[in-house]
């Protein structure tokens, strides 16, 4: 009888930890991944389609505004943090221009230097986007919810050290280094509270939905033939029915 019991507790010992083994656990470094490729989705649809990521990763101690171009957005919510990109001129202009070109702008009329108003108003709105992607890819894949900032947008030739005004849990720190198809390099860093997402069932993540999408399918039902009578027609199939 001890023996069976024995048994048993050795059965569901080993069943605790096949289900800790299943249990899925999303990090720090995971999250960081999610940032990433928002980065390259939006850039790829803004014309730069070739932008690419480090698969190193750098733990850093502080975040920080570089030269020459640096842009930040905070977020809060389900956790809270901070996004910082650091551009270089090159890899500022170069992001720029095939952005605008890409919407039909002629050459001759964009800006020439990183510290023009147009440039700073472009990237700032590219930044908007990619909070904006990273932050709609949280509430699908992590099923929880945060709230981005206005982002600030400015040029540097300084580094500028930049603090969140609330106090962070354990705050964690990343930087990952991002290249451009003509080797400009620019950085993205991340702060935020240290947590873990621990998924204790499974679930389908929402889909969201794409507008193009909608109106294609819209477009498509309202094409379909639709056949009509004519008077003639209804007149013809009466006077069959009443054998005439």
């Amino acid at each position: 009888m001890r023996w069976n019991r024995d048994i048993l507790r050795l059965m569901l010992s080993l069943s605790r930890v096949y289900e800790m083994k299943k249990t899925k656990v999303i990090t720090t470094e995971e999250i960081l991944l999610t940032l990433c490729h928002s980065v390259t989705q939006v850039l790829a649809a803004a014309g730069n389609d070739k932008v690419a990521y480090s698969p190193m990763v750098q733990k850093i101690q502080k975040t920080c505004l570089r030269p020459d171009l640096g842009c930040f957005v905070l977020f809060d919510g389900g956790f809270s943090g901070l996004v910082i990109i650091n551009f270089t001129s090159q890899a500022a202009m170069e992001i720029y221009r095939k952005y605008m070109m890409s919407m039909g702008m002629p050459e001759s009329e964009l800006a020439n230097f990183h510290t023009s108003d147009e440039v700073g108003n472009v990237m700032g709105e590219l930044m908007n986007q990619i909070v904006g992607d990273f932050t709609n890819r949280v509430r699908m894949e992590l099923q929880t919810s945060i709230n981005q900032s206005q982002p600030k947008m400015m040029a540097i030739n300084k580094q500028v050290q930049i603090m969140i005004n609330t106090q962070l849990d354990q705050p964690q720190a990343r930087r990952v280094t991002f290249s451009t198809p003509n080797h400009a390099i620019f950085y993205m860093e991340l702060s935020m509270d240290k947590t873990e997402f621990i998924q204790l069932h499974d679930f389908s993540p929402v889909q969201d939905e794409n507008p193009d999408d909608i109106i294609a399918n819209t477009n498509a039902t309202d094409a379909e033939p639709v056949e009509v009578m004519t008077s003639a027609d209804v007149d013809d199939d009466f006077l069959k029915d009443l054998g005439l």
